[in-house]
């Protein structure tokens, strides 16, 4: 089996899943908005509370959000007031839950202060850590260095 990485001047990164994934979700702003829809924020002025960006900004990141099919666009309505619109998740939106947990994993490991991490996810079901992990469909724990690079339907060879 060829690795790819044994000829990295053969291929070109110009249709990357890295690269494109940057786009969506790459902004300091974007992966807040998506930290705060999974821990269950769903409406506009909450995005804005916590994540700490102003009303335009918030408005454009979760328009680009959206059209990212991340999010979806829910109307409610509270007795009395005019219609407004929550964020919910999409399937797409939920599946970014193990990436943002390894980016909290990370950085409660080098980059949180001397206190300490400010929150800790644990498992309902039995109180251990929760954690993301690099596995194989054939369910074994990789490690760095425990891949190989084969090209894909979607690789671009250069020349």
């Amino acid at each position: 089996m060829e690795d790819l990485r044994e000829d990295r001047d053969a291929w070109s990164m110009t249709n990357c899943s890295i690269a494109r994934t940057m786009d969506i979700v790459g902004s300091r702003s974007a992966m807040l908005i998506m930290r705060e829809a999974l821990l269950g924020t769903r409406r506009f002025d909450d995005f804005v509370h916590r994540v700490g960006v102003g009303e335009p900004a918030m408005a454009t990141r979760l328009k680009d959000l959206v059209a990212a099919g991340l999010l979806e666009r829910t109307p409610y309505r509270e007795p009395g007031q005019r219609t407004r619109y929550e964020y919910r998740l999409t399937r797409k939106g939920r599946e970014l839950l193990p990436v943002v947990t390894a980016l909290r994993t990370w950085g409660d490991t080098w980059a949180a202060d001397k206190t300490g991490p400010p929150v800790l996810a644990s498992h309902r079901g039995c109180g251990r850590p929760v954690r993301a992990v690099l596995r194989c469909d054939g369910g074994h724990d990789v490690d760095d260095g425990d891949t190989d690079l084969t090209a894909g339907p979607g690789l671009i060879r250069n020349g």
